[in-house]
């Protein structure tokens, strides 16, 4: 099977529409052709990122260019700072008439002393300058000081006023400037557009359409650290605002069965996995390319894929991409259960039966005992109905608790029901929890952290001890924290940790839950050490699952509990800061 990538171009006509923005195209396309008496005006595309907004804005252009408007195109992504008001500003003129346009710089020039004016009009007439040529000859007479910043916005509203009146007998001509990414931008950036627009720009004959997500452009976003002034001067340069509806499920669906197709990987997503792309991906087609494009790398590229059937290597690929807690509970190997998947089809077998009060036939029952008697807990008696919703309750406080959730959830079971069918299903949990296959999201030895971090002293002066089994497991995250300053000690075993906790001062303790055969082993630990007043500071388990059951003895012992690794550097740190508070 061959895969090749797909690419991140916007839809540029009806051909490629396919989440059903042509008609919101049209639209928009009549409303800025039917207001162009109305100019000048600023139309915001709003939408969250990935969500269409280039791809709609390509539509609306070419709807323009029937209609005989003229349209330029400004990525604000690629200006930086004051460089955006020059290059939106030449932008703008270069989408204006070459003669317009020769008349105008003609005009700057007789603002200067008779001589200079008469040879530099003799140049102008007489210099072959492109339109490019003519642009820059006019942005020069006009930034040269403060002065001659004050005379361009009259200069501009001349040009286009000319321009845009160039033919009496017809309709007013009309200039759309299309200016994208501007929310990808920095606030330096941002303001400088805005500027352009509002206060060099803002003459007759054009329009703007800008795309960006109005709330990365907000008080809590981007420009949070603009004043009253500056939020009432961003509130005005916007007329109004279409807010890019999420796309229908079955423009959806089809874009998604579309891109599978062009990838190569049609063949190995049925109907359900596609639904379940469309809705997991929260409806972003941008996330589903990635995704896609992702999935063909892994099985293309990966060897430690090459093994497995490409059926199976997707869907678990989907499983570490739309339910990353579920694959690193899957990965981790911990607890009673060894292999998640079986034990959650186990669970839902389980729970139908149970909420029934009875069994639905012999392998149902007979799988619900497995279920219920392999958490240490007895198999409901026939009876009264109230013994069998109990021990559906204290099964679930065995479980992690995202099992009920997850077995509401119609998208999920079918992918691990699937997943489960295919003959190599076993080999790949065992071959993912030996660690064989590349570091992937939701793994107990991801990058511990991600985005900005602290300085190199951020944990200076607190002492850590470790405690688990597999140290290993946990050496990415115990090699930060001493580049950050921290003390760590590792312990594999209660025993050591006893010993280290008598003969060194310790601030933190992480520990695991499981060991060995021993399936509360910290909890046991921990209550000896509170007991014994051997450690009475911050606790954090840090767990392949998390359970009600082991939520509820984490707080008994005045511990915090997680099994992942963004949640387990917040608990270090609000743990530092009562080291701290306590010191102090």
């Amino acid at each position: 099977m061959e895969f090749s990538l797909l690419n991140d171009e916007p839809v540029s006509g009806s051909d490629g529409d396919l989440l059903g923005a042509g008609r919101a195209a049209r639209q928009l396309a009549k409303l800025l052709h039917d207001s162009r008496s109305a100019t000048p005006l600023t139309l915001a595309v709003d939408a969250g990122w990935g969500m269409g907004k280039s791809s709609l804005m390509r539509l609306v252009e070419a709807e323009l260019r029937q209609k005989d408007v003229e349209t330029v195109w400004y990525n604000a992504w690629t200006s930086t700072g004051a460089d955006a008001l020059e290059g939106l500003i030449k932008t703008v003129l270069m989408g204006l008439d070459k003669r317009v346009m020769r008349r105008a710089v003609s005009r700057l020039t007789e603002r200067k002393t008779l001589l200079t004016a008469l040879r530099a009009g003799l140049a102008v007439a007489g210099a072959p300058f492109g339109m490019a040529g003519l642009v820059d000859r006019f942005w020069q007479e006009l930034s040269v000081d403060a002065n001659t910043r004050n005379a361009m916005r009259e200069a501009l509203r001349t040009l286009a006023t000319e321009w845009a009146d160039a033919a009496p007998h017809r309709p007013r001509r009309m200039l759309v400037v299309f200016v994208d990414d501007l929310d990808r931008c920095s606030e330096e950036t941002v303001l400088a557009v805005c500027e352009a627009v509002k206060v060099y720009l803002d003459v007759p004959g054009l329009a703007f359409v800008i795309g960006c997500d109005r709330s990365a452009l907000g008080p809590s976003g981007l420009l949070r650290d603009l004043g009253p002034a500056g939020s009432a001067f961003m509130e005005k340069i916007f007329q109004t605002s279409y807010r890019l509806p999420v796309a229908a499920g079955e423009h959806l669906e089809a874009y998604i069965r579309h891109c599978a197709e062009r990838s190569g990987l049609r063949e190995l997503l049925d109907d359900g996995l596609v639904r379940l792309i469309a809705a997991r991906s929260a409806r972003n087609p941008r996330r589903i390319k990635r995704l896609i494009n992702g999935f063909g790398l892994e099985c293309a590229l990966n060897p430690v894929w090459a093994r497995f059937a490409p059926e199976a290597v997707v869907r678990t690929l989907l499983l570490q991409h739309l339910y990353a807690d579920f694959y690193r509970l899957l990965v981790s190997g911990d607890g009673t259960y060894a292999h998640a998947a079986r034990e959650f089809l186990e669970y839902r077998t389980a729970r139908r039966v149970l909420s029934r009060w009875a069994p639905a036939d012999e392998e149902a029952w007979h799988a619900t005992v497995a279920s219920v008697t392999g958490h240490g807990l007895a198999a409901p008696e026939t009876g009264a109905p109230d013994t069998w919703e109990a021990v559906l309750t204290r099964l679930e406080e065995e479980l992690p608790t995202a099992f009920p959730e997850l077995a509401q959830d119609r998208g999920f079971v079918h992918l691990v029901e699937e997943w489960m069918r295919l003959p190599q299903a076993d080999e790949l949990v065992r071959h993912l929890q030996e660690g064989a296959a590349a570091p992937v999201a939701g793994r107990r030895d991801e990058d511990p952290r991600s985005g900005p971090q602290d300085g190199p002293d951020e944990y200076r002066g607190v002492s850590v001890l470790w405690v688990d089994d597999y140290p290993e497991q946990n050496a990415t995250y115990v090699r930060h924290l001493r580049a950050h300053g921290a003390d760590v000690l590792v312990a594999r075993s209660g025993p050591t940790a006893d010993r280290i906790l008598s003969t060194h001062p310790v601030d933190l303790v992480i520990s695991d839950v499981t060991r060995g055969t021993e399936r509360d082993a910290g909890f046991a630990d921990l209550a000896a050490w509170r007991g014994r007043g051997l450690f009475d500071g911050p606790v954090v388990f840090f767990v392949g699952r998390v359970t009600p059951a082991r939520e509820q003895r984490s707080r008994a012992l005045g511990a915090r509990i997680t099994s992942g690794s963004s949640v387990l550097f917040e608990h270090i740190d609000a743990a530092c800061a009562e080291i701290r508070q306590h010191r102090s």
